[in-house]
């Protein structure tokens, strides 16, 4: 499953000169991440940091390919009116197993600062919603990003899931 998903995004690295825009799953998916690390108004530079080791280890993308993605998927964020731009192009994209997956680097990128904020929640229960990942899938990714954070549950804002 991460093999695909990883194949995949590999497959969709954009080269040339042109700037990728939120059609592209790659800058729609970096889009999402920046949507989920600014959802609680602050971002600092540990989750700027997750965002790029998990590009680096998700993409196997660095230096100039990478700054390429983050900026296009930074303004491609700051454009969107909503969230569906984005999921309905990973929707196309993406198989069951791996919008699990996805989801589940949301969850790493909320907790990157040792806690989730209750918006942060809400972004990422929507984005699995319009992604239609279950609750339950939403909840177990959830769970493994908590264990992989090292984050007591507790310390965990919103966790009523």
């Amino acid at each position: 499953m991460l093999e695909q998903l990883r194949t995949f995004l590999n497959g969709l690295r954009v080269d040339g000169p042109e700037t990728p825009d939120a059609s592209n799953p790659d800058v729609a998916a970096v889009a999402l991440f920046f949507h989920v690390i600014g959802a609680d108004g602050v971002v600092d530079k540990v989750e700027s940091e997750k965002l790029k080791s998990l590009i680096i280890q998700e993409y196997g993308v660095s230096g100039a390919e990478m700054r390429k993605l983050i900026e296009a998927g930074e303004q491609a964020d700051r454009e969107a009116v909503d969230l569906f731009a984005f999921t309905s192009v990973l929707n196309r994209a993406l198989d069951a197993e791996s919008k699990v997956h996805f989801i589940e680097l949301l969850w790493h990128l909320a907790y990157a600062d040792g806690h989730r904020h209750e918006l942060e929640d809400h972004v990422v229960w929507r984005i699995a919603d319009l992604m239609g990942v279950s609750s339950r899938e939403r909840v177990l990714a959830r769970q493994r990003a908590l264990a992989a954070a090292g984050v007591a549950d507790g310390d965990a804002a919103g966790d009523a899931d």
